[in-house]
């Protein structure tokens, strides 16, 4: 019963890691990433689309973002995205495609990145901790109804505690990773 609901729970989990994956993707480390600007949302005829669903996004080079639209006519709607975007990149569009050149980092905007890493590695450990505690409730409930006894509860705890240390774990892994990756010069 115990792993059962600590086994349905696994996709909410690596539901709460995918989206730290996806938010530290949009960091921008100073090297060019297709995820800087992939989700971004552009007005294609009326409508917000997400650039990927609509150009070719590649890296002809370290610090060069290339788009190239599938419909010219977007290229303008294209720069006007990313301008527009919190990204402070400045796209440079000469008719076929979108150039971005992504700027060295100095230190001072290195630290402010690590600051923002930070806090949305704690987003990840708030959410696995809250994946903890409706499980735990849902342990306390079916003790309650029964259908576990009390020594079961609290070896239910303790699983539970082993699958969130593991996952806290591998929300440490990756803030080290991207960190390095950050204060890398």
């Amino acid at each position: 019963m115990i792993d059962e609901i600590i086994t349905k729970s696994e996709p909410q989990f690596e539901k709460a890691m995918e989206f730290m994956k996806e938010e530290l993707g949009k960091l921008r480390t100073g090297r060019a990433s297709v995820s800087l600007v992939e989700n971004l949302q552009v007005d294609y005829y009326g409508a917000k689309s997400v650039l990927k669903q609509m150009a070719s996004i590649t890296i002809p080079e370290a610090r060069t973002i290339a788009i190239t639209p599938w419909d010219r006519d977007s290229l303008v709607n294209i720069e006007k995205a990313i301008r527009d975007s919190q990204l402070n990149l400045n796209p440079v569009n000469d008719g076929q495609l979108i150039r971005i050149n992504i700027p060295a980092l100095n230190e001072e905007r290195r630290k402010e990145l690590v600051k923002v890493l930070n806090q949305n590695t704690e987003s990840a450990r708030i959410a696995v901790r809250k994946i903890r505690e409706s499980l735990w409730e849902e342990i306390q409930e079916a003790e309650k109804a029964g259908k576990i006894s009390e020594d079961d509860k609290f070896s239910g705890k303790e699983k539970l505690q082993k699958v969130v240390d593991k996952y806290n774990q591998r929300i440490e892994e990756i803030r080290e990773k991207k960190e390095t990756e950050i204060m890398t010069v």
